[in-house]
């Protein structure tokens, strides 16, 4: 289901389609059964600064249902905008999001497939969208399974790019009650949509590698009903964006792909396979053939997709992804149809079961072996890694005022604790729940070589992973890791006793000792303002292994063959002279990696008692 991203802005990408060649026009296809969509004019769109349908935009927009005859109706025509439709599996009920008066924050309603009883299911203060029906769910303190939904709700934090609020999924059942927290990932997770064993499957904005750009990726995840057993569904493969994914009946997942932000968030179309996903991309469409927005099934094996191309509305199209044969189903003169769904029955998915118990606060996460990695045994071989770092991360209230010494690209993180790895290459950790967290896999010198994405885990949960980057499609060795013959390591300290590394308070006083051996620099480096940026220059916040400033200390090049090589203008290896170089002892070294791989912050958060 879709839903547009607020960091989504490139509003002038329209007009440089303009010069694209105009595909023939598609043949005319008549569907047996009826269709909703969404009807958006372009004067609501220009009211929205240009955005289509944004979490908190979408005004004056209309579901329509069109019959099988080509006749059509507003189904809610007591509402000041409705969208994202979504249908049941009975084929009798439509799921949207909508707004009764303009006032309104966006909330979940469900009504009859032809427009009556209209309910909200939702009652948050935030902008709740794009609803999608869930299979049957038990819960161990409910007397028997319920059917939920799960829907994409703002938040009052913002994403890891703070360019505007951070979007969660939510499940509540379909009377209204049981409202539970999914995702907990430190930027946005969205576009919801079910697959046929029961999970979820979502689009998850990731930033926290910096070899993933500025704003990183848009990748597609999948997790259980209950938010457990997070897992990549994606990959690296295909565009840097991935959402609005939509499964067909022959177990295919289509999704719009993009490199680059377009104004509606449209874009190619892609495909994977629910029989090996990370293994199975294939690129559906190409950007002659016009660009797509909001796929979704259609019970013969096709799709039901919009597409626009250079000056034209979105039209709603029937799309056969085994052969790219378009068939045109229907437009709205003067406004964008979008979000067209089939009102016909669907099969049910599989029901789920939960352990999860919101009376816990703690769960635990353990790894057979990190050198299980995709890398290979030649680049990332046994004794590499040392310890593991775990880091939580610090998400911005949205009412908190962005301080200007805040200069890092990387969101804030927080130290939750560091474990040594068995032999085995194992470890076995307990960490508090529900909150971002990202794990790094530390070398000798403690520096990271390898960071995950954010993940989290729920209260109770206990999930295992292969290895370190492993190919998730593999079966491990049936043995078993020597960490799990032992209770596990808490790392589950109170927030109050987390702490932070940042320049002002750890770094500074490591340069006292240099700015005697740097002759006329030791007013950039007794502190302050100066000392950092003539430091953050010659680092690679988040990655101390790349970083020239490492490279000075240690006095040889510590990036790894994973590595992009070096950059173009990195200064020359000069080690620090074997007298000087006593002047800084291990404690120093490890303070000034520790602070890079953390994101190299000017300011941080340190912990109550200090960040020592």
């Amino acid at each position: 289901m879709p839903v547009n991203w607020k960091w989504l802005f490139a509003f002038g990408a329209a007009a440089l389609l303009a010069h694209s060649p105009q595909p023939a026009s598609p043949p005319r296809a008549q569907l047996p059964y009826p269709v909703v969509y969404t009807r958006l004019s372009t004067t609501a769109v220009a009211k929205t600064s240009g955005a289509l349908l944004r979490s908190d935009s979408g005004d004056t927009a209309k579901l329509v249902l069109r019959t099988p005859d080509g006749a059509e109706r507003v189904l809610t025509a007591g509402f000041h905008s409705a969208a994202d439709p979504a249908v049941s599996f009975d084929g009798k009920r439509i799921l949207f999001a909508g707004k009764r008066t303009a006032l309104d924050h966006w909330g979940v309603f469900e009504m009859n497939a032809d427009g009556s009883n209209a309910r909200q299911l939702t009652k948050d203060p935030g902008n709740c969208r794009n609803p999608v029906y869930l299979s049957k769910i038990f819960y161990l303190d409910d007397p028997a399974p319920v059917f939920q939904i799960v829907f994409v709700c703002t938040s009052d934090r913002l994403n890891e790019y703070g360019g505007g609020l951070a979007e969660d999924l939510y499940t509540v059942r379909l009377d209204g009650s049981g409202l539970r927290r999914l995702t907990y990932n430190a930027s946005s997770s969205t576009d919801p949509t079910t697959l046929p064993d029961g999970r979820i499957l979502f689009s998850s904005w990731q930033r926290a590698h910096v070899d993933r750009g500025a704003t990183g990726r848009i990748e597609l995840m999948g997790m259980n009903v209950d938010g457990t057993d997070l897992a990549a569904f994606s990959g690296r493969q295909g565009g840097r964006i991935q959402h609005m994914a939509a499964v067909t009946t022959g177990r295919l997942v289509v999704f719009v792909e993009a490199d680059k932000s377009l104004w509606d968030g449209a874009g190619t179309l892609a495909s994977l396979s629910l029989r090996r996903n990370l293994k199975s991309y294939k690129s559906l469409t190409t950007a002659a053939q016009g660009l797509f927005h909001s796929p979704s099934p259609l019970p013969d094996g096709a799709v039901l997709v919009s597409r626009r191309t250079a000056g034209s509305m979105h039209r709603v199209y029937r799309f056969e992804p085994a052969t790219g044969r378009l068939e045109l189903v229907l437009e709205a003169p003067g406004a964008h149809a979008i979000q067209a769904r089939a009102v016909a029955p669907w099969a049910v998915p599989d029901g789920r079961s939960s352990v999860v118990d919101e009376k816990t606060d703690w769960a635990k996460l353990y790894c057979l072996n990190v050198y299980d990695s995709d890398l290979g045994l030649k680049t990332f071989a046994p004794g590499l890694v040392k310890r593991i770092r775990v880091l939580e991360g610090l998400s911005r209230q949205s009412n908190e005022r962005l301080k200007q010494e805040t200069l890092s690209p990387l969101l804030q993180r927080r130290f939750l604790g560091e474990v040594d790895i068995e032999d085995d290459g194992s470890f076995h950790i307990e960490i508090p729940a529900n909150i971002p967290v990202q794990i790094q896999a530390l070398d000798r010198d403690g520096m990271a070589l390898r960071t995950t994405p954010w993940i989290w885990a729920k209260n109770k949960e206990q999930r295992g992973c292969i290895g370190c980057h492993e190919d998730g499609e593999r079966t491990p060795e049936n043995v078993m890791a020597k960490a799990l013959t032992h209770p596990a390591a808490k790392l589950t300290l109170a927030p109050e006793r987390r702490r932070t590394i940042d320049f002002e308070q750890d770094v500074a006083p490591v340069l006292t000792k240099c700015a005697a051996c740097h002759d006329g620099a030791a007013p950039k480096l007794t502190g302050g303002r100066a000392a950092y940026n003539a430091l953050f220059k010659y680092t690679t916040p988040g990655k101390a292994r790349t970083s020239p400033l490492v490279w000075h200390i240690f006095g040889r090049n510590t990036s790894r063959p994973w590595d992009a090589p070096a950059r173009k203008g990195a200064p020359a290896i000069k080690p620090i002279a074997p007298k000087r170089d006593a002047k800084l002892t291990d404690e120093d070294k490890r303070t000034i990696i520790e602070w890079i791989d953390l994101g190299a912050h000017y300011r941080g958060l340190p912990a109550a008692g200090g960040s020592k």
